[in-house]
């Protein structure tokens, strides 16, 4: 049997997985003000979870970067859906701040995954000009799941409670492994329903010229952490992610008790208004990884990734010059729309910093850097998330001001030590 597009259905699941990824993690913010008032616990206990989330976030992208260049794309994603999709079962037995703290280390440890398993899968499926969109399909799954989320999440607890949510939102991602393994049964080159128009298109982008399954059976090697680092542009990649991920975890993280303290939005009012926001998100991962492909058509790699990527931080940046000036306690929908821009900006850009591992590096290497870059994306998340809670006791401003100021970073970091997107590591 031939599937024509094997690698569209490839991207699709990793999408799917992505919104799984996604409502998981939203149903616990979305849910917090019952759930808090079950638990005996505050606000401040909430910043607490959300650091303990992205500290094992953090180890769990640099873990898993390097477990799939181990055991690769089709296993390395079986182990981080089941590990995340059984913590958030757990998450219906937690009983106070130890047990939520431990079921939440394990969802952030299982869901690290996700990204640098992506990266890494869209390296080794798509030729270089479609990765860009590639990797925005598989981001647009983050701001669908976003989409879904609130409204889901809003049902199923007005149906059956917070606990019996975590249940059946980890029990899908269960499910989702069986077409996964039915699927992806192994990677291009020895896929037995893969076309050979398809294969050929594939091997024949690759950066590293094979030119036959032969000279695959030779496992390659990965560098080394140390050695991935002697690249100054391993470093632009590293500064790019620490700079811009705070602006959309500060919308994944805050919104909703934004729009609770400041607003006073109910449960239900929250999920019915801030997928409005994400479909920008969507939008923008989508537009993005088509941009940069249409791009690709006229203009160099190098080009058509820091075009679209400046065009997206622009976008950020003008859209939270907006929130600070425009957004008042009158206008709540004003300060949901602006924000669609900004994740919109967001999504347009940050598929094409995430799949600049896979320009820079060969395979073997690229999930080390993927990982490697997320961790240092989660850290600044994590100083972000001990920050908010003192800032949000006068203003949110503050936050809007300085995330405002990280978008232009994030450009700079990659013109200044990417003077040029393209493969770096040398071929023996």
């Amino acid at each position: 049997m031939k599937v024509k597009g094997l690698r569209w259905w490839i991207i699709s699941l990793i999408c799917l997985a992505t919104v799984i990824n996604y409502i998981d993690r939203t149903a616990f913010g979305v849910m917090w003000p019952e759930m808090g008032k079950d638990l005996g616990m505050d606000e401040s206990d909430y910043a607490i979870m959300l650091n303990v989330f992205m500290i094992t976030y953090a180890l769990g992208k640099f873990l898993s970067g390097k477990l799939y260049d181990i055991i690769g794309t089709r296993m390395g994603f079986t182990v981080s859906i089941v590990v995340w999709s059984v913590a958030s079962i757990f998450h219906a037995f937690a009983r106070g701040l130890v047990s939520l703290t431990l079921f939440r280390a394990l969802l952030g440890l299982g869901e690290a995954g996700n990204w640098p398993g992506a990266v890494k899968s869209n390296g080794e499926w798509f030729p270089v000009k479609q990765r860009a969109i590639a990797q925005g399909i598989f981001n647009a799954g983050a701001s669908l799941g976003s989409v879904i989320a609130p409204v889901l999440i809003a049902y199923l607890y007005g149906h059956f409670g917070w606990r019996t949510t975590f249940i059946i939102i980890g029990a899908i991602g269960l499910l989702w492994v069986i077409p996964w393994l039915f699927i992806n049964k192994t990677t291009p080159e020895t896929h037995p329903w893969i076309t050979d128009e398809e294969r050929n298109l594939i091997m024949n982008s690759r950066t590293e010229a094979i030119a036959s399954v032969e000279v695959k059976k030779v496992k390659e090697k990965g560098l080394s952490v140390l050695q991935i680092l002697s690249y100054k542009e391993s470093w632009g990649v590293l500064a790019s992610r620490f700079f811009i991920e705070p602006i959309w975890w500060l919308f994944v993280g805050w919104m909703p008790l934004y729009l609770h303290s400041k607003f006073g939005f109910s449960i239900a009012e929250i999920g019915s208004t801030i997928w409005i926001s994400y479909l920008g998100g969507m939008a923008g991962s989508l537009i993005g990884g088509w941009y940069s492909g249409r791009l690709m058509e006229s203009k160099t790699v190098d080009a058509a990734r820091k075009i679209t990527i400046t065009i997206g931080c622009s976008l950020i940046f003008l859209g939270l010059l907006g929130i600070i000036f425009l957004v008042t306690e009158k206008n709540p929908m004003t300060f949901i729309y602006i924000v669609s821009v900004v994740l919109f900006g967001f999504q347009f850009a940050i598929g094409n910093i995430q799949t600049i591992s896979s320009d820079l590096l060969r395979g073997p290497s690229v999930g080390t850097l993927a990982g490697l870059a997320g961790t240092v994306a989660a850290f600044s998340v994590i100083i972000m998330n001990f920050l908010i809670p003192l800032i949000a006791e006068v203003s949110y401003t503050p936050a809007f001001v300085v995330i405002a100021v990280l978008a232009p970073m994030a450009v700079l970091s990659i013109f200044i030590l990417i003077r040029k997107i393209e493969q770096v590591e040398k071929i023996n």
